[in-house]
């Protein structure tokens, strides 16, 4: 695919920037919650249908044997695709967003940005795939990486080697810690020293946190997660506001293949019609969660950003308008985590976050379980961690589950202490 041109039109039927949206749409006039009702129309479409329309093709037949019309191949361009590829620039304030098999998909093509020789700083508390793909794909492509508390910005400033560095990789907040760190702060350094800044944004999408305007030069997000938000469908999506670097970014996708598939695409722009109602019912009910977790005597080490005393809680409230869905603590025992994860009945085990079900699981042994035990350890992620993704269901009920889940906790693992006294 060809770059974006001076007018801002792309080939293959791709609006390159929010602003080419139809003005009754146009970012910042309406809110998010809005813009997700009612941009990503096809405006190609002649018929006019309220749910566009899915273009499930390989290919398009051509205007001429010389000429060639808006679309030649789904790989190169897909008016479903581009549709929601338009609607979530239009969420994150960017000229242009890509869409793509999943989200390690989109953070692959933002290693590819880079090459051999080049060093990457990224945080030490990151998402299990991140985590590998930094740790045993990179390096296999020439690429040196060094992780570093990403909260500590004179870390990270000694750690970028200015002309070196070409990418500093955030998470804010943190999975599964939910740490937070300063993305304008970071940007800065980042930027002094000639690298790009990638921001996964994945646990509060642009409807809580925009990272392309804290200075990102990269947003991403697992549209998987919130996004799509029924846990039906992978998808990933990259961000940007400069031409330039949009450009490459296309190529990358055309290149390598890896854009969302039609269906996936439009799975997703329907997902994305109701992602500020879930959200804010996420939102709400684990900013309860996390109220009443917090009185529980079993519990230690409680994160959420929403909470005051949670570490980083002013840097948070400057950078994001909400604290997410996301909670984690520790017991300081694994039996009890363990015990506690089995007994609920609502909450599913299971990795991944930001479907309408609430989810538990202990990330050590699941999400991050890649990450080596003596690598967990020395960033201080503990094997009884807990987190919990919040989901749509009745407050009441939660509660009602993580209570009875820890009475039958904590029963059986004070059974259990006889009989392994007895052994």
């Amino acid at each position: 695919m060809s770059p974006p041109s001076a007018s801002g039109a792309v080939p293959n039927g791709a609006p390159a920037s929010p602003e080419s949206l139809p003005t009754s749409v146009a970012p910042r006039k309406y809110a998010l919650a809005t813009l997700l009702v009612h941009s990503g129309a096809l405006e190609e479409d002649p018929l006019g249908a309220s749910s566009p329309p899915i273009y499930q093709t390989a290919t398009f037949r051509q205007p001429g044997a010389t000429t060639g019309g808006a679309y030649d191949y789904t790989r190169s361009g897909n008016p479903t695709r581009n549709a929601v590829e338009t609607q979530w620039a239009a969420l994150e304030g960017a000229e242009r967003a890509f869409l793509f098999t999943s989200g390690m998909a989109a953070l692959a093509t933002v290693t590819h940005l880079l090459s051999h020789g080049d060093h990457i700083v990224a945080g030490d508390d990151l998402y299990g795939g991140t985590s590998r793909l930094l740790a045993r794909v990179c390096p296999a492509a020439g690429l040196e990486v060094t992780n570093v508390d990403t909260c500590d910005v004179e870390a990270v400033i000694a750690a970028l080697r200015p002309g070196r560095t070409k990418l500093l990789m955030l998470e804010s907040p943190t999975n599964p810690r939910l740490q937070i760190c300063d993305i304008a702060a970071l940007s800065r350094a980042a930027h002094d020293a000639g690298a790009l800044v990638c921001v996964d944004n994945s646990i509060l999408t642009p409807l809580y946190q925009r990272p392309l305007d804290l200075g990102a030069d990269i947003s991403m997000t697992s549209a998987t997660k919130y996004p799509a938000g029924h846990s039906d469908l992978m998808a990933g999506a990259l961000a940007v506001r400069d031409a330039g670097l949009a450009a490459r970014l296309a190529f990358l996708q055309n290149a390598e293949g890896t854009g969302l598939a039609p269906h996936d695409a439009w799975l997703l722009g329907r997902g994305l019609k109701t992602m500020a109602l879930r959200m804010e019912r996420q939102a709400s009910n684990a900013a309860r969660l996390a109220a009443w977790l917090a009185a529980r005597p079993e519990v230690r080490g409680l994160a959420y950003p929403g909470l005051r005393a949670s570490a980083g809680h002013s840097v948070h409230v400057a950078q994001a308008t909400g604290a997410g869905a996301i909670l984690s603590f520790t017991t300081g025992s694994v039996e009890l985590s363990r015990a506690l994860c089995e007994a609920t009945r609502l909450f599913k085990i299971t990795v991944s976050f930001g479907g309408v079900a609430s989810l538990i699981l202990m990330p050590c042994f699941m999400s991050h379980a890649s990450i080596p035990a003596e690598v967990r350890a020395a960033r201080g992620l503990p094997d009884d961690l807990i987190r919990i993704s919040a989901g749509i269901e009745d407050i009441d009920d939660l509660l009602a589950d993580l209570e009875q889940a820890f009475d039958a906790a904590t029963k059986a693992v004070a059974d259990s202490k006889p009989a392994l006294a007895l052994k």
